[in-house]
């Protein structure tokens, strides 16, 4: 069998040299690197994870429990977690969850069962949830992820308050009285906390909150379109909308292009979550834009750190999101 120590002769290296390279814990300069990896594909190496993860009781994978499929902000996050745990040397298992809380305690159960080194989880419910009972109990190192729903673990994500309160507060300042919002289920923190934003954007301007104007459930094409039918049925209906995220943001517009409605000259918006074509939208889409990357590459950061440190204390990252000033809030772009 090929060992480290084969490709050290053959490179004209150190084996630590090697297993740095191999394993990606060190730097080494860029012709080493190019010589040992050489040397590698001429002797036909296979670098041992299993033998390695049994002598460290590391297996150098990390679980992932997400809902991707049905939200590509989420998949935009998961590229940044895989690309920052590979550059680690880290394996990253992703598994949907659907936002459903059974799903959830299943996947994390399997994720567990599976002898992951840590999960990162971007979690449906507060600590109430069965999965995050489930993580605390028996200690799994733990980060959730764009969800900041339990401040026993550590946790990274937006700050959600004051930036769907910059949103309603932008479209007051337009004139806007009748300012409706579009959002998914309170039970997901980052839902309410963009709730609780409106309302706040609602009070610094100067307007009562009416509980006509909120709509909240699961997004997809029915619930946006029931909100813009219900929305239109009332004796006075808003003149301009906030979205709770993306996928809210495209049913939307396509709910109120089916009624013939125009943004922003019937209907104004301005959108939490901003994507690759937003600006391709006509109008083009005002928006909230998240540090997409900044929290994928920040959650496996933070992970590492806890695995590397099991007893520090544990941290709470917010970030801040970029209003980004488009045409669809009904007026030009700054």
């Amino acid at each position: 069998m090929v060992t480290m120590a084969d490709v050290a002769r053959q490179a004209g290296v150190s084996v630590s040299t090697v297993s740095h390279i191999v394993n990606g814990t060190r730097f080494v300069k860029e012709d080493t690197k190019k010589r040992v990896l050489e040397a590698i594909r001429q002797i036909g190496y296979i670098h041992n994870t299993l033998a390695r993860s049994l002598a460290t009781q590391s297996s150098q994978s990390i679980g992932l429990a997400i809902s991707a499929i049905s939200n590509f902000y989420f998949a935009d996050i998961v590229a940044a977690m895989e690309s920052a745990a590979r550059r680690a040397g880290f394996t990253l298992l992703l598994a949907e969850t659907h936002d459903d809380p059974d799903e959830e305690l299943q996947v994390i159960q399997a994720l567990h069962q599976r002898r992951v080194d840590g999960i990162l989880y971007a979690p449906s419910t507060d600590s109430s949830g069965a999965a995050l009972r489930y993580l605390s109990e028996l200690g799994v190192p733990t980060v959730l992820v764009d969800r900041c729903a339990w401040n026993h673990f550590d946790q990274i994500g937006t700050e959600n308050v004051r930036s769907a309160a910059h949103l309603t507060a932008h479209l007051a300042a337009r004139g806007h009285r009748r300012i409706g919002l579009v959002t998914g289920p309170t039970r997901i923190r980052t839902f309410a906390e963009r709730a609780d934003g409106y309302a706040a954007g609602l009070a610094e301007a100067g307007i009562d909150g009416d509980p006509s104007l909120v709509a909240r459930g699961r997004p997809g094409p029915d619930f946006a379109a029931e909100a813009v039918a219900g929305f239109l049925r009332l004796p006075d209906p808003p003149t301009a909308l906030v979205s709770g995220n993306n996928h809210l943001s495209i049913e939307l517009m396509r709910a109120l292009n089916t009624r013939g409605l125009k943004v922003p000259d019937d209907m104004a918006l301005a959108a939490f979550d901003d994507f690759e074509w937003a600006d391709l939208f006509h109008p083009r889409l005002t928006t909230m834009a998240q540090p997409i990357e900044s929290i994928g590459e920040g959650a496996v950061t933070l992970l590492l750190e806890r695995l590397a440190d099991p007893k520090r204390p544990v941290h709470t990252i917010r970030l801040d999101p970029v209003f980004t000033h488009r045409d669809s809030c009904g007026c030009p772009p700054s």
